[in-house]
C-alpha cells in the first residue's frame, strides 16, 4: 500500500515553509538592492553575505545536536517567532547612518537561527515520510522554495520600488509569524533525553557520533558533501553575486529587471524539483554526473555573450536563459543528494547529520561570495573572464566525478 505523502503534520510543515520562505526572498532581495544601490560594490555586497553566513558554519552542528534531543516542532515554532521579532527590530532601528551596520547584524542573527532551524526542518522531512515518500517530499519542498523565489522578487520589486525597504521588511515580520502559527499544529513525539549526561558531554558525544558515522560507517556521504560545497563555491559565486552584479551594475538596469531574473530562476527551479520528483524511479546516482556536466555548458554562454556585439537586454536575455538552465540542473542534483543522505541516515543521527550536510556545504559559500566578489568588481567591464572559466572548470569536475557516481551506483545508495 502506497503512504500518503501529504499527511497533516506535512502538510502543516509544508504550508509553514511556503510562508518561512517567502518571507525570507522578499526580504533578502529588499536587502540585496539596497546595499548595492548604496554601495555599487559587488565586494561589499559579497562580504555583508559571507559575514552572514559564518554562524550557520560554525553553529549548525549545534543545531543537528538539538534537533535529535528536542521536540523539532517546539524549535520551529520558537527559531520562527524569533525570526520574525529581529525583523521586526531591525526595521525600527533603521536610519541613514546606521543603515549598513543593521543590515550586516540583522543578517547574522537570521543567519544564527538559520543555523538550528534548517537541519530541524530537514530532520522532520525523513520522520514524517518513509522509501520514495522522502525524495517526492524533499521534491515539494523545494518547489515551494522555488514558486517563492518566482513570486517573491517580483512582489519584492514592486514593494521595493514603490514604498522602499520597511514594507518589504514588515511583511516579511507577518511571514514569518504565520508560519510560528503553522507549525504550532504539528504533532511530533517528544525524544526523551539523559538527563543524566551533562550538557558538555552530550555536545561532545553527538558530534563524535555525527562524525563517526559520516566519515567511517558512510564515507561515500562525506565525499558528496565535499563535492556539493565545491560546487556550491563557483554556483553561490556566480548567481548570488554575479547575477545581481551584471543586471543592475554592468547591464544598467533596474530592480524591476532583477526581481524578473530572480523569478525566471524561480520558475527553473521548479521544473527542475517537478523533474526530480518524476524521475524518482528512473534516475540512478551515475546521473548525477551529467547534471554537474550540464551545470558547467550553460554558464560559458553567460560568460561568451559579452565577447559579442549585442544590446544590453540581449545580454540581460542570454544570461537569464543560462542561469535558468544552471538552476534546472542544480535543483535535480540537489534533491537527489539530499534525499540519498537522508535514506541512508537512521532517524537518531539525522538531526546531526543534516548539520554536517548544512555546514559542510555551507562552508565554501562565503570564501566563494568572497573571491567572486572581488573578481566582478576587479573585471565588472570583462566578466566573460569570471563566467568562462567557472564554466569550463565545473564541466571538467562533471566529468572527473563520473567514477564515484559509478561508484555509489554499485553499492547501491539511491533507492532503485
Amino acid at each position: 500500500m502506497t503512504q500518503k505523502l501529504f499527511t497533516k503534520n506535512y502538510t502543516l510543515l509544508v504550508m509553514g515553509q511556503v510562508s518561512s520562505l517567502f518571507g525570507n526572498y522578499i526580504l533578502k532581495f529588499a536587502l540585496s538592492m539596497y546595499v548595492l544601490e548604496l554601495t555599487g560594490s559587488a565586494a561589499i555586497y559579497a562580504s555583508i553575505l559571507a559575514l552572514a553566513t559564518i554562524p550557520t558554519i560554525l553553529l549548525s552542528p549545534l543545531g543537528g545536536i538539538l534537533a535529535d534531543r528536542v521536540n523539532r516542532r517546539n524549535i520551529m515554532v520558537t527559531l520562527d517567532a524569533l525570526s520574525a521579532l529581529c525583523v521586526l527590530c531591525a526595521a525600527l532601528m533603521f536610519s541613514d547612518s546606521t543603515d549598513i551596520t543593521v543590515i550586516g547584524v540583522l543578517l547574522v542573527l537570521l543567519s544564527v537561527l538559520g543555523a538550528f532551524e534548517s537541519p530541524t526542518v530537514q530532520a522532520c522531512i525523513p520522520q514524517m515520510q518513509t522509501g520514495d515518500n522522502i525524495i517526492k517530499g524533499n521534491a515539494v519542498v523545494n518547489q515551494i522554495a522555488a514558486v517563492s523565489a518566482l513570486i517573491a522578487p517580483i512582489l519584492g520589486s514592486v514593494l521595493y520600488v514603490t514604498f522602499g525597504l520597511k514594507p518589504v521588511m514588515a511583511a516579511s515580520v507577518i511571514c514569518f509569524f504565520i508560519t510560528a502559527l503553522f507549525e504550532w499544529y504539528i504533532k511530533l513525539p517528544n525524544i526523551p533525553s539523559d538527563k543524566r549526561i551533562g550538557v558538555v558531554s552530550i555536545i561532545k558525544n553527538d558530534f563524535l557520533l555525527g562524525m563517526r558515522f559520516i566519515c567511517k560507517e558512510q564515507s561515500e556521504i562525506f565525499k558528496m558533501l565535499l563535492l556539493i560545497a565545491l560546487i556550491n563555491f563557483f554556483v553561490i559565486g556566480t548567481a548570488v553575486v554575479g547575477l545581481p552584479y551584471i543586471v543592475q551594475t554592468i547591464l544598467g538596469l533596474n530592480a524591476e529587471y532583477y526581481g524578473a531574473a530572480e523569478s525566471a530562476l524561480g520558475f527553473a527551479a521548479i521544473l527542475g524539483s517537478i523533474a526530480a520528483e518524476l524521475l524518482t524511479k528512473k534516475l540512478s546516482t551515475y546521473h548525477l554526473s551529467i547534471t554537474l556536466v550540464v551545470l558547467g555548458v550553460f554558464l560559458i554562454p553567460a560568460g561568451g555573450v559579452f565577447l559579442a556585439p549585442t544590446s544590453r537586454i540581449t545580454k540581460y536575455a542570454i544570461n537569464i536563459t543560462a542561469f535558468c538552465c544552471m538552476q534546472f540542473a542544480a535543483c535535480i542534483f540537489s534533491i537527489f543528494s539530499l534525499s540519498l543522505i537522508q535514506q541512508k541516515t537512521p532517524d537518531h543521527l539525522i538531526g546531526k547529520v543534516m548539520a554536517f550536510v548544512s555546514t559542510i556545504t555551507i562552508c565554501a559559500q562565503p570564501l566563494g561570495q568572497i573571491v567572486y566578489g572581488i573578481l566582478f568588481d576587479r573585471f565588472g567591464n570583462a566578466v566573460y573572464l569570471i563566467l568562462i572559466p567557472t564554466g569550463v572548470m565545473i564541466f571538467i569536475i562533471g566529468l572527473l566525478v563520473t567514477r564515484f557516481f559509478r561508484k555509489l551506483d554499485s553499492k547501491s545508495l539511491l533507492v532503485e
